[in-house]
C-alpha cells in the first residue's frame, strides 16, 4: 500500500537523521504524544476533485501526529476553511484518532519528511516527486490542485515538466489566487500563500482571503 511505502521511505539521509531526533523528548514540545517522526503520507478522499499540496510536515504538527496539517497553526486555518466550505466533517482536528473525515479533498505535502528549519533542499524535493506522482496516480478525479506556497507550487510545476505537460517551467509564475489552465491538462492549478502563522500574523494572508480562495475553488468545481 502506498501510505506504508511512503512512511518507510529512507531516500534522504539528512531528513531521516532529522526525523530521528524527534524520538528524543528534548526535541518534543508535546512529550505526552508518541511522535510519528517518519515520512507523512497524504490523507483524504481518494475520489477527490480537489488536491491540496503543502510544503512539508511541521516539526510539532504532522511530524508529531502523522497526518498532514494536523497539530499546527496552518492546519487550524486549513481545516476550519475546509469545514466551512463543505470538505470536512469537523472544523478542528487533534490527531489521527479524532474522527476527521474529508469529502472531495485529498491533502499531501511536496516533501514527506520534516526538514530542518522547514527548508528542504532541491535534491530532497526532487526525491519526493516520485511520491507525489504516485499519489496523483491514485487520485483519478482531481480537477483542481491547490498549491500552498511557492515551494509546493514549484514542485508541482516540476512534476508537470517531468511529465511533458509544459515546455518551460518559467512560463508558470507563483501568484496568490492565480488560476492556471493548461492546454491538454485536465487539472487546474490554483496557488495560494501558505497558511503559516507568520503569513497570518503579518496579514500577508487573512482568513477572509482563505474563504475567498475556497469560494473560487468551489465555483470552479461546480462548472464541471
Amino acid at each position: 500500500m502506498l501510505p506504508e511505502e511512503i512512511s518507510s521511505c529512507r531516500r534522504c539521509d539528512r531528513l531521516v537523521e532529522y526525523c530521528a531526533t524527534f524520538n528524543d523528548s528534548s526535541a518534543q514540545k508535546h512529550p505526552e504524544y508518541h511522535y510519528w517522526a517518519n515520512p507523512v503520507p497524504g490523507f483524504g478522499d481518494l475520489r477527490a476533485n480537489l488536491l491540496i499540496i503543502g510544503l512539508a510536515p511541521g516539526a510539532q504538527g504532522a511530524n508529531r501526529t502523522g497526518r498532514p496539517f494536523t497539530g499546527d497553526a496552518a492546519g487550524e486555518v486549513l481545516y476550519r476553511a475546509l469545514y466551512n466550505h463543505g470538505f470536512s466533517n469537523q472544523p478542528a482536528v487533534r490527531d489521527r484518532t479524532d474522527g476527521l473525515v474529508l469529502r472531495n479533498v485529498f491533502i499531501t505535502n511536496a516533501v514527506k519528511c520534516v526538514p530542518p528549519k522547514n527548508r528542504p533542499t532541491g535534491p530532497e524535493k526532487t526525491n519526493c516527486l516520485d511520491w507525489l506522482k504516485s499519489e496523483l496516480g491514485l487520485l483519478k478525479n482531481v480537477r483542481v490542485v491547490l498549491a500552498m506556497g511557492k515551494d509546493s507550487f514549484e514542485s508541482y510545476v516540476n512534476l508537470l515538466n517531468r511529465e511533458g505537460k509544459i515546455k518551460r517551467k518559467s512560463d508558470l509564475r507563483f501568484v496568490h489566487g492565480s488560476v492556471i489552465r493548461l492546454e491538454g491538462e485536465r487539472r487546474i492549478l490554483v496557488s495560494t500563500y501558505h497558511f503559516s502563522r507568520y503569513n497570518l500574523n503579518t496579514r500577508v494572508l487573512t482568513e477572509e482571503m482563505v474563504d475567498m480562495l475556497f469560494e473560487d475553488i468551489n465555483q470552479i468545481l461546480s462548472e464541471g
